[in-house]
């Protein structure tokens, strides 16, 4: 049983740190697993990150570099950024030649099933076009197409009842397909749009986060500029609370199915993220402090996630460790623990992690590599990452600059300690160069219409104006009287 949540943070949850969102569902199940401190996604945006899940490849290697429907080349000057390069081309579905972890689990008389966000091509390139039997509401869109509630935009889901949410609808899928296959070996991917936006919820959970915000204190500012963008500093959105909540809520659901259908002692659950919480750009929901930035940012904020693994029958409940995953070993690991053979050639940049989940040492020193050619929607800068023995190197692709982090102790960025360890930085510039070169990776270029003049003036705007504008907003959304429409988007269930 995969879960994998859409833009959760690594402080979003109880069990991780957080103090406002509400997680009991998900802090049970972490509790139960082996918790990974350091689990990494693969990328720092989702469709990069999906296929690297799907594949066990790093994203230089499979191709997939940027959200599927992002600009690259001379189609970037539309969007009116004024930035120094034009990002790199990329692969727009996941290739038919790749091996997906269902097609693997399906070869071996797996039943396979995927609900919700697909994201990783269009017609032809569906979930089940790529090993899943079944296939609940997974299209080309990165978002849910009409919002949380029905009716929503989806020829994959029926909208049944007005009202009805999308995440609960999701998880009660998935739960009326275990109880169908109870009886046979199932690999089941429950893959929630939530909680990506439009962050929406209902009047009562706007209300209980409200009030907890409230007897929390509500800070003056909520907000502080990162390199081009204002970032969230606190964790007091009511609207995002209710989304997580409902996201936790939904989790729950599928716990159930499992213990109500007797199969909860015999199935892995794996519970993660595909990339940071969206603190600044898409939308402005969450704070990820003490990690630096979030979605589509190049720190640890971007790319570090809850990352937990319940396996009932090995004796690790609770046990937390620091050993640097990342969401390309869930694809030999899965196969291993269910002794289906693995594929070394297919999940290149994966590592099965059974040996820790029975309490083995891991004596790997691996790197682990990212590779970004583009400009996130909310700040990130164009860079590729090399991490290796608890350094992280950062190399900017708009002037040649890098930045060096030990981990865990930096967790927020902050001390970029480059001036002290030249040959260091030098050593793991020049590995992760060889890196990319070696699996042909693209690079943007740099754009020979850049005006840093109306660069500079976007940037003044942002400050005078956006970020002012997000201060007021924020204190709207904590107000006794906010009404984001009618129908609360929405989500008033009906009969008709």
């Amino acid at each position: 049983m995969f879960i994998l949540v859409d833009d959760l943070g690594y402080h979003d949850l109880g069990v991780t740190g957080s103090t406002f969102y509400q997680t009991p569902n998900v802090d049970k199940l972490a509790n139960q697993a082996m918790m990974f401190t350091q689990g990494y996604a693969a990328s720092r945006v989702c469709s990069p990150s999906r296929a690297s899940i799907m594949t066990g490849k790093f994203t230089a290697r499979h191709g997939i570099t940027d959200w599927i429907g992002a600009k690259t080349g001379i189609a970037w000057r539309a969007r009116n950024r004024y930035d120094k390069l034009l990002p790199a081309n990329y692969i727009h579905a996941l290739p038919n030649e790749e091996v997906t972890i269902a097609e693997a689990f399906k070869t071996n008389g797996y039943k396979t099933f995927f609900a919700g966000k697909w994201h990783l091509g269009g017609k032809g390139s569906y979930p089940e076009d790529h090993g899943f039997d079944i296939n609940i509401a997974g299209i080309d869109a990165g978002s849910p197409r009409g919002g949380f509630f029905s009716p929503w935009n989806n020829p994959k889901l029926e909208n049944k009842q007005k009202g009805e949410n999308l995440t609960i609808r999701l998880a009660q899928e998935t739960a009326d397909f275990i109880k169908q296959n109870k009886d046979s070996t199932f690999f089941a991917f429950l893959s929630f749009y939530a909680v990506h936006a439009p962050i929406q919820t209902t009047e009562a959970k706007w209300a209980k986060y409200r009030n907890k915000a409230d007897r929390m204190g509500i800070a003056e500012s909520g907000y502080k500029m990162e390199r081009v963008l204002p970032i969230r500093q606190v964790q007091d959105n009511p609207i995002y609370g209710g989304l997580v909540e409902t996201m936790d809520n939904a989790v729950g659901v599928v716990l159930k199915a499992l213990k109500d259908n007797g199969v909860d002692e015999n199935t892995i659950v794996v519970f993660t993220s595909d990339n940071g919480g969206v603190a600044s750009g898409d939308h402005y929901a969450t704070s990820n402090l003490p990690l630096r930035g979030g979605k589509g940012y190049q720190w640890e904020g971007g790319i570090r996630e809850p990352y937990f693994i319940k396996v009932p029958w090995l004796k690790h409940v609770g046990v937390k460790t620091e050993f640097p995953v990342i969401n390309t070993d869930f694809y030999p690991t899965l196969l291993d623990l269910a002794n289906v053979p693995l594929n070394p050639e297919q999940h290149k940049d994966g590592i099965s992690l059974k040996p820790l989940l029975e309490g083995e040492h891991l004596k790997i020193n691996r790197p682990l590599f990212w590779h970004y050619p583009h400009y996130g929607n909310q700040g990130g800068e164009p860079a590729s990452i090399i991490q290796k023995e608890g350094w992280k190197l950062i190399h900017y692709w708009e002037d040649g600059r890098e930045e060096l982090f030990k981990l865990p102790s930096t967790e927020a960025d902050d001390l970029n300690v480059i001036s002290k360890h030249t040959k260091l930085a030098k050593n793991l510039s020049n590995q992760l160069r060889s890196w990319l070169k070696e699996v042909g990776a693209k690079y943007p270029i740099k754009d020979p219409q850049f005006n840093s003049e109306k660069a500079n003036e976007r940037y003044l705007n942002t400050v005078n104006k956006k970020w002012p504008a997000l201060e007021k907003q924020r204190l709207e959304v904590l107000s006794k009287d906010f009404q984001p429409n009618e129908n609360w988007w929405k989500s008033k269930v009906t009969k008709d």
